[in-house]
């Protein structure tokens, strides 16, 4: 079957992107744009040194060959794409790109409606510019870490779905999306600096909403929605299992003592002394009974009350299942594009990387001739090669 662009079903259809092979936040970033639609093109160095195994969730959707990005001919395959291209992005420590003769001023000069996303952990600018970082410092130096978790005495962290995902991927999405509607409405395209530690920071705005009205404090487990209130917490079950609370409104928190029996004997939650009260009582009932058994007792209410499930677990629930939240084809799970659209023909079908990355493969050679390469020769040339 050929391959055309433009072919994709989704809300980015006909949008082309060429991705710079990174790790983390870049290859999620292209992965959702590839969700939505659009036409992406995976740029791996020689030897796969980002390559996607097998079950690679994040490098789904997309074709990917490799290229010596220090060989001026493979330069120039970069610049050809970049002059069809809509969007590119790139995760590279500032000013590497720019070495390699790729940076925003080449790519502009070939492209002047071009949208260069880059992605790092402190900026293209200031005085760490230049540091290694990963995820967890970005949080910690940021503020955003000090405030997770339920341990008093230290911080916890959620893997790196807060820092890469949240505050990298998703914002250098948003910056793409919407450099991309001014460029299209402008033919002027430009640079979008997501920085890792600038999107946690806008991310974590709720924290200083709270604070301003009291409702935390500069400690953990010290406001309403991070353990300091009883009914906003998790609660270990009689098989060491856990469920979650999140009883905030009133009327979900009466539902909650009803259907735990102590609509009677609960102190008043508005009376900050009785929370000791409250979290004993909460902690012993829920004690009483395995999770599967409160999972029952809870169904269909609105006490605001979950299972703490494993990502196994979570697959198999009814909920997700009826959703397609994930996916499942030869063995390998994963989520299903998110959010979902009315328009017919919106893709919902997760597509393994693997399935179009094979270069030079004829389908691969479909690939790069639709984008305007001669791809035989290209192959012949040595110049593209596998990312493997």
């Amino acid at each position: 079957m050929t391959y055309r662009l433009g072919e994709r079903a989704g809300p980015l259809r006909g949008v082309k992107v060429v991705e710079i092979a990174g790790i983390g936040p870049g290859p999620h970033a292209c992965m959702t744009l590839a969700d939505l639609g659009a036409d992406v093109i995976r740029i791996e160095r020689p030897g796969g040194g980002f390559g996607a195994s097998a079950g690679d969730v994040l490098t789904r959707g997309r074709p990917a060959f490799a290229l010596d990005l220090k060989d001026p001919a493979a330069i120039e395959v970069v610049l050809v794409l970049v002059s069809r291209a809509d969007v590119l992005v790139e995760g590279l420590r500032p000013g590497v790109t720019e070495r390699l003769g790729i940076g925003p001023d080449e790519c502009a000069a070939r492209n002047q409606a071009l949208v260069y996303g880059r992605i790092t952990g402190w900026g293209q600018t200031g005085p760490l510019a230049q540091t290694a970082g990963h995820d967890l410092t970005y949080l910690a130096l940021g503020g955003t870490l000090h405030g997770l978790g339920q341990d008093p005495t230290r911080p916890h962290f959620p893997g790196n779905l807060l820092g890469d995902f949240g505050g990298g991927s998703t914002y250098l999405v948003i910056g793409a999306l919407a450099a991309l509607l001014e460029a299209r409405a402008t033919g002027q395209g430009q640079v979008v600096d997501a920085a890792i530690i600038e999107g946690t920071a806008h991310l974590n705005a709720i924290a200083g909403t709270l604070a301003n009205a009291g409702l935390a404090g500069p400690d953990r487990v010290s406001g309403m929605l991070d353990g300091g209130a009883p009914f906003y917490d998790v609660y270990e079950t009689a098989d060491n299992r856990h469920v979650a609370v999140a009883a905030l409104e009133p009327q979900f928190w009466s539902e909650l003592l009803e259907r735990l029996e102590l609509t009677e004997t609960m102190p008043d939650r508005d009376d900050p002394a009785a929370h000791a009260e409250i979290r004993r009582l909460l902690t012993r009932t829920f004690s009483e009974r395995t999770q599967a058994e409160w999972t029952v007792v809870f169904d269909g209410s609105d006490a605001c009350v979950a299972p703490v499930l494993t990502p196994a677990e979570a697959r198999a629930h009814p909920h997700l299942r009826a959703r397609g939240v994930y996916t499942e084809k030869d063995g390998i799970v994963e989520p299903a594009p998110a959010p979902r659209f009315s328009n017919p023909g919106a893709d919902r079908v997760a597509i393994r990387a693997t399935e179009a990355a094979e270069v030079p493969t004829p389908d691969a050679r479909d690939v790069l001739n639709a984008w305007g390469l001669d791809a035989d020769a290209l192959i012949a040339a040595g110049t593209v090669g596998r990312p493997d």
